[in-house]
């Protein structure tokens, strides 16, 4: 019989107990199908990246195995993300639409209205009619607000240059979410001799790109319509080479494949060695469901081992929005736990349920709390904890890992499930 492996993360699920919010989203006895998982398994915490709130480049890599403090800037794994061919000695940045006013920003996501339409027509303006003095570019919108910048110049370029996005910064070699920051459009400035060139580029086309956005049809239609303008881009996490990670399929001798809600995800499964199994657009509501519990079973038939990354209460948690948190994990929870289910034995399946990070609703940011992780199917034995949340699973036989611990610890038990 088939014996298959689900990695499934949450993105952000995690949170905190604070005055304001006295339980967190998970604490919530809507989640039959987690709880029942929780309640039929094994149970612990994870410090992702002790002591540092990840972005979630650095988190995803922990939790595949890799230390977060190799693989260079999160702009290269995107940029693989969104099918752009990058090569060495090109300078990549994650890069955010964003609202300002001069240098002051408003929203650092435009009020998370921002349609990919909407950003596909920013792009062809900014590619038609932004010209740098000393290289070239390549700008492509992901999903939203989201997009990934390509600078190319006749030298390679360093990526020792700080963001001109204020809410992250590298902190021992990990790139770091900050919950306090400045509102202002950061100028970038070399941080190594040679790295001139990088930083002067990237603030001419932070300079230029906001002149054409400012004054754009679709910003002016977005101010008739009462929304913020998309018309400033925020860049940061610079790498000038693709990192090298080694095979996990040929690691671990298991064939691996990825469904994702995102570029970063779908870039990083791409260069570990993973099949990426394509999915529509997610809308962030249970209508994106049904299409990914379908998906799941149909790889489950192909592949061994899935890693399967649910965007949703993520967003939710960045806005303070702490309905919109519990609801998303209840539709998650109902909509695609349930039916996935339903479907599969769990006596040949292992899930694994975690978070890549904590996003409590009191910071609307990342932070370094644990997150709860949960194992069950195959011949587990399950401890004494019957909910899945951050606190209930601090009591289970896990005990308190760390994120680059577990993906050996799902293997190893994995090989026990295979050989029966």
């Amino acid at each position: 019989m088939k014996k298959n492996l689900l990695f499934i993360v949450i993105d952000g699920c995690g949170d905190v107990r604070s005055g304001k919010f006295e339980k967190t989203p998970l604490e919530n006895e809507k989640l039959k199908s987690l709880n029942f998982l929780a309640k039929n398994g094994i149970n612990g915490i994870v410090y992702v990246t002790p002591g540092i709130a990840p972005e979630s480049n650095s988190a995803v890599l922990s939790l595949l195995g890799y230390h977060p403090d190799s693989h260079g800037g999160r702009g290269p794994l995107e940029a693989v993300g969104t099918g752009i061919d990058f090569k060495k000695g090109m300078l990549g940045l994650r890069s955010n639409f964003a609202s300002a006013e001069g240098n002051n920003i408003i929203d650092r996501r435009v009020g998370r209205n921002l349609t990919s339409k909407e950003a596909e027509g920013f792009a062809k303006a900014i590619n038609k009619k932004v010209r740098l003095s000393k290289g070239k570019f390549v700008f492509k919108p992901s999903l939203a607000h989201r997009a990934v910048l390509i600078f190319k110049a006749k030298q390679k370029l360093s990526a020792n240059i700080s963001n001109t996005d204020p809410a992250y910064r590298m902190r021992h070699g990990i790139a770091e979410a900050l919950r306090e920051f400045p509102k202002i459009v950061m100028e970038s400035k070399p941080l190594e001799k040679g790295a001139e060139l990088s930083a002067e580029l990237l603030n001419e086309f932070t300079k230029k790109s906001y002149e054409i956005l400012d004054s754009h049809p679709i910003n002016k239609k977005r101010e008739k319509e009462g929304k913020l303008k998309g018309n400033i881009i925020l860049s940061r996490d610079p790498g000038n080479e693709l990192p090298k990670l080694h095979s996990i399929s040929k690691k671990y001798g298991k064939k691996w494949a990825i469904l994702a809600d995102m570029p970063l995800e779908i870039g990083i499964g791409k260069l570990c060695g993973m099949d990426s199994i394509k999915l529509s657009l997610p809308a962030y509501t249970k209508n994106d469901y049904p299409e990914r519990v379908n998906k799941t079973i149909s790889a489950m038939k192909k592949y061994e081992c899935l890693y399967i990354h649910l965007k949703g209460p993520d967003l939710f948690a960045h806005d303070g929005d702490f309905d919109g948190k519990k609801k998303s994990i209840e539709d998650i929870d109902r909509c695609y736990f349930g039916p996935l289910l339903r479907k599969i034995d769990l006596k040949n399946v292992l899930i694994l349920v975690t978070a890549d990070h904590s996003t409590p609703c009191i910071n609307k940011a990342h932070s370094a709390d644990p997150v709860p992780i949960l194992i069950a199917g195959g011949s587990i034995k399950p401890d004494n904890v019957e909910k899945f949340n951050e606190y209930d699973c601090s009591k289970g036989s896990l005990g308190t890992l760390k994120g680059l611990e577990v993906m050996p610890k799902i293997m190893a038990i994995f090989d026990k499930l295979k050989k029966g």
